[in-house]
């Protein structure tokens, strides 16, 4: 199996909406968004990622077919302007490439792209979610992570650093 995991150009946009369909559409399970007046649930943040240099988008392939695809954010804390750590704001495998090791590889290699502190939440409903992210997350860290809530936000989030590898 060979796993392709790309920076998604802005030609490639539109493959990334239509994922993001399928990924609002299974994460409805979750979250009670409804569908627009064009059947679609759309992403307001889409265009965001080839437009704010802190966002990266990226497009997953398995045998060069799409898989899924990952989006990276970039924060910078409000008060300390030279800290700042990685966000995985949305990730998704298609459900026919699901527990085949995509996902944790498509992770370790972001997390491997993108060097220091980061930072993966979880809706607090979404409890597969939770689980691989934590079972990915120990194994990549050697369970050297942090499970932390915020008042802004209700579920897991797991805090750590990569290294330069």
């Amino acid at each position: 199996m060979k796993i392709q995991i790309e920076n998604a150009s802005v030609g490639q946009k539109t493959v990334l909406r239509r994922l993001l369909e399928f990924y609002k559409y299974d994460f409805s399970e979750y979250d009670p968004e409804d569908v627009n007046e064009y059947g679609e649930y759309g992403y307001k943040y889409l265009d965001h990622y080839w437009t704010e240099p802190e966002r990266f988008p990226f497009l997953i392939k398995v045998n060069e077919k799409f898989a899924g695809f990952a989006l990276v954010r970039k924060i910078t804390h409000e008060t300390l302007h030279k800290e700042y750590y990685f966000s995985m704001a949305e990730f998704f495998i298609m459900k026919k490439f699901r527990k085949e090791g995509i996902g944790k590889h498509t992770a370790f290699y972001l997390f491997d792209l993108f060097p220091g502190n980061w930072e993966v939440a979880e809706i607090e409903e979404n409890v597969p979610a939770q689980t691989f992210w934590r079972k990915v997350i120990s194994e990549y860290t050697k369970d050297n992570y942090k499970e932390i809530q915020r008042i802004n936000w209700k579920g897991p989030i797991q805090i750590f650093k990569t290294k330069n590898k």
